[in-house]
């Protein structure tokens, strides 16, 4: 894209700068933690210098300040996505407490004995194991709808598996092993059709799809801070209003609750109801700078360009002799999956270090998606806007020497 200047993005981001044993860094782990603008760092810096204090109950400055900055960035957030209203924001500390969070109030309030819970094949392991657990606890069996070799979803058998029984879908928008963007206007209609609500690991989507949560009718949309460019430890769960609202809280503590006796206790009103005791308040002030970053940029522009440049790996990737793609999904986002020859994943991402190239390799918490394919690791290149076509060529030159190393 003639009007993209890489270059001025990638120097708001200052680890790109370093060199890795004495290559310029070449970061392609983006799927599991995303690197972070300047205007990130100042914002959580700015907190702990200027404005540190425990947030909504205290009536002196800086705790004001503190309450302002953190509330205002869960507003931006609900923006960002299209909510109905910051309340319908909950701070958590990641996808994985998000979706745990369902499970364990509004799951365990809908799903019986007897009941079934539809998950896919292609899942990481934080949207299986809290519904496996759930299932287990409740007497409900857990339901899983297959996807083919392409790493698509077979759509015939989620609609099959839909009945009287289903109390609950969880899917993954975007897989975070194969790079699938699954059809989630369709899941959501045709599980709404017969009253069934949807929850959706949105991990891999927001930082690399434009997301309206009210546009989908998504029930939940689970996401995590450190994937769109903010901090670790700090992550949203979207939920609609009602749904929210009849849900018993997470956990119990300070700041979810109105009233405490030792007779009984009132809890308070949404968001704060699922926020127990002190937030990392300056995780959700740092996510509120990242959205702001992206919204700058254009978010609109920097995913054109991120499409772009996925189209462009994917074919200097098919080039290199020996690799071959893992995941083929005709619609893709940001992930490309692949083996090189023989070689174990784990002997291709070290060589690649030593390139100063940073790949994932094993089984990117998605064992059944390993499964499928009969493998037990596959190498991940995972891209953002701040990488380069550059960067894929030398991706791709030390994919190279890896098959001459090995044969």
């Amino acid at each position: 894209m003639s009007s993209f200047d890489i270059e001025k993005i990638r120097a708001d981001f200052p680890v790109l700068r370093q060199k890795v044993h004495g290559h310029p860094l070449v970061y392609f782990d983006n799927a599991a933690t995303a690197q972070k603008p300047r205007i990130v760092l100042d914002a959580i810096q700015s907190f702990y210098v200027d404005y540190c204090a425990n947030i909504h109950r205290g009536v002196h400055y800086l705790s004001e300040q503190a309450t302002s900055l953190y509330e205002s960035a869960r507003g931006r957030i609900a923006r960002f996505i299209n909510a109905s209203a910051p309340e319908e924001i909950i701070f958590v500390r990641g996808t994985t407490e998000g979706i745990n969070l369902v499970a364990s109030t509004f799951g365990r309030t809908r799903v019986g004995e007897g009941d079934e819970v539809v998950i896919t094949e292609m899942e990481h392991h934080s949207n299986i194991v809290p519904w496996q657990m759930l299932c287990e606890e409740k007497g409900a069996k857990l339901r899983v709808v297959p996807m083919d070799d392409r790493g698509e979803l077979r759509m015939e058998e989620y609609a099959r598996l839909l009945n009287g029984r289903t109390k609950l879908v969880a899917v993954s928008h975007v897989s975070n092993a194969l790079g699938t963007v699954n059809d989630l206007p369709q899941m959501i209609r045709h599980a709404h059709d017969r009253g069934i609500p949807v929850v959706v690991d949105g991990a891999q989507s927001v930082p690399h799809l434009k997301v309206d949560v009210r546009k989908l009718d998504a029930d939940f949309y689970a996401f995590s801070g450190h994937k769109l460019y903010g901090p670790t430890g700090v992550g949203v769960l979207y939920g609609k209003r009602a749904l929210l609202e009849a849900m018993p809280p997470y956990q119990g503590g300070g700041h979810m609750i109105h009233t405490v006796t030792f007779e009984k206790t009132t809890y308070g009103e949404l968001p704060h109801k699922f926020e127990a005791g002190t937030a990392h308040i300056a995780g959700g002030i740092g996510l509120g700078a990242a959205v702001d970053y992206l919204e700058a940029q254009g978010l609109e522009r920097l995913l054109a360009y991120e499409d772009e440049l996925l189209a462009y790996a994917e074919k200097a990737l098919a080039q290199v002799p020996g690799v071959r793609p893992v995941g083929t999904a005709r619609h893709k986002a940001s992930v490309v999956s692949f083996l090189v020859g023989d070689v174990h994943p784990h002997d291709v991402g070290t060589i690649l270090d030593q390139e100063g190239i940073a790949i994932r390799v094993g089984h990117h918490c998605a064992q059944p998606v390993m499964e499928h394919y009969r493998v037990p690791a596959t190498c991940r290149a995972s891209l953002a806007f701040y990488n380069t076509r550059e960067e894929v060529d030398a991706l791709c030159r030390g994919l190279r020497k890896v098959k001459e190393v090995f044969g």
